[in-house]
């Protein structure tokens, strides 16, 4: 990727020039605010006392939204999310920008705008960088926004890149080749393994590398420590593997992870002032869900009482293993026989399960049947977004076998999760491992932006289609 190097560091190109336009489309849209409000009658470009201070105005109201947008994240090359993350961004941005500029009024009063004039460049503003961002998303070359990846390695962690095979693994960035590691075997083919006849910063320069992605097998022995503190002080972005695949795949690789990556990273950031935070959320959304699918509720219960009969049960209990393992009584729709486990021995459910009733496969479907659980967030048993509740049998025999499985219930579980969206049908333990990887890359990085994401992606998985639902157990 095109980069432009400024206060000693290096910035992508395409994105330096659409900051630079969108804080100009920001600037204008005050002037289009202020002249829309006044029906045309304002000219702006006066040069008197007032056009002087709207310029002032201006530039404060662009400055803010600007710098919401760059501690957003909105500019960084790694951003995954596509045109409706964007959107989510964007739009906790303009909300951080409006404290800001309030703040602002307040200690400077000449500087506030007439709310609907402002009102008016908010609206302005918003669907012109909305329109903007989706025409960059789709016209720009995609070669250009991915960043030069130099591997070194090329021992079996760096066979862990083969991994990455479909064309959107890679959307964020192109490998340029795996650097020999001398008294390493390597394990892949010939032609992609650089032999090393120069120093490494000038391999680096030669290729135009952004970024050197660390897959050494054993860093006690002829590990290229100084070269590396080379390329390092000259600006190039270093990181280890494990954290290089975090960050593109949106989880924790188990093959990967030691003690010491969890103990030194970023993350797992805790605190009363977050938990209140989140628990307030969880009751605002629960109340607003419980009032907007009532009726669903109570039609889903007809439908299952007669489709089973006025004796058989409408909502189905089972003990689940919550925060810190603590057990707790989760409640579902009854979608499956009462007689689904007879035998007394808890069985993974399948696609297309012989068990599942008429009404099951309709509401299972569509997720109504998760909608009970509702009253367990309520309660405090659960949050919206986080690890799927297990129950204890399969958490004790998955616990023997998969490393670091018990560390997923470090927070509440929750109605949908981040390992739902990105791994959605699990039926085994090696599935259970899969998804254990989403569930420790969001119990990492969760925060209230986060838990946002995954429920508007979870409103499209039920509302449009997209994805394919889960199997429940």
């Amino acid at each position: 990727m095109a980069t432009t190097r400024r206060v000693s560091h290096f910035f992508r190109t395409p994105f330096v020039m659409l900051g630079i336009v969108e804080f100009a489309v920001l600037f204008a849209s005050v002037y289009a605010g202020v002249w829309l409000r006044r029906l045309g009658i304002f000219n702006p470009f006066q040069l008197e006392p007032a056009a002087l201070m709207l310029f002032a105005r201006a530039l404060v109201f662009a400055t803010a939204v600007s710098m919401s947008m760059v501690s957003m994240g909105l500019y960084q090359s790694r951003l995954r999310e596509g045109f409706l993350g964007v959107l989510l961004r964007l739009s906790v941005s303009f909300m951080m920008a409006a404290v800001a500029l309030a703040l602002v009024f307040y200690v400077v009063p000449a500087l506030l705008v007439g709310r609907g004039a402002l009102t008016l460049a908010v609206i302005v503003a918003y669907v012109a960088l909305a329109a903007g961002r989706y025409r960059f998303l789709k016209t720009v070359d995609q070669s250009v926004l991915r960043r030069r990846v130099l591997v070194l390695g090329a021992g079996e962690r760096a066979a862990n890149f083969s991994k990455l095979r479909r064309r959107s693994d890679q959307r964020g960035f192109r490998i340029v080749g795996f650097v020999h590691v001398q008294g390493e075997r390597d394990v892949l083919d010939e032609a992609q393994v650089i032999q090393l006849d120069q120093p490494l910063l000038e391999l680096v320069r030669e290729l135009e590398v952004d970024e050197i992605v660390v897959a050494v097998n054993d860093r006690r022995r002829n590990f290229p420590t100084h070269e590396l503190l080379d390329c390092r002080l000259s600006g190039i972005e270093i990181v280890d593997s494990l954290t290089f695949f975090e960050r593109e795949t949106g989880r924790v690789m188990l093959e990967l992870l030691h003690p010491s990556w969890l103990i030194f990273s970023e993350g797992f950031n805790r605190g009363p002032v977050r938990g209140h935070v989140e628990r307030g959320f969880d009751v605002v959304a629960s109340f607003l869900l419980l009032l907007v699918t009532l009726p669903l509720l109570a039609l889903s219960a007809l439908a299952i009482v007669a489709d089973g009969g006025w004796r058989m049960p409408v909502l189905y209990r089972q003990v689940r293993i919550g925060e810190n393992g603590r057990p707790f009584q989760l409640l579902k729709f009854r979608s499956m026989r009462v007689d689904a486990e007879l035998d007394g021995i808890a069985k993974w459910a399948q696609r297309n399960d012989s068990r599942v009733t008429r009404v099951g496969r309709v509401i299972r479907k569509m997720r109504i049947d998760e909608l009970p659980q509702i009253y367990n967030i309520l309660r405090g048993d659960m949050s919206f977004v986080g690890p799927r509740p297990e129950r204890p049998e399969f958490v004790t025999r998955l616990a023997e076998t998969i490393p670091y499985y018990e560390e997923r219930h470090r927070v509440k579980p929750g109605l949908t999760g981040w390992a739902q969206l990105n791994y959605p049908y699990g039926a085994s333990e090696q599935d259970a491992a899969e998804k254990l990887q989403f569930d420790l890359y969001y119990i990492k990085n969760h925060s209230l932006l986060l838990d946002i994401l995954v429920l508007m992606q979870t409103a499209e998985v039920v509302l449009f289609g997209k994805g394919t639902p889960g199997a429940k157990r």
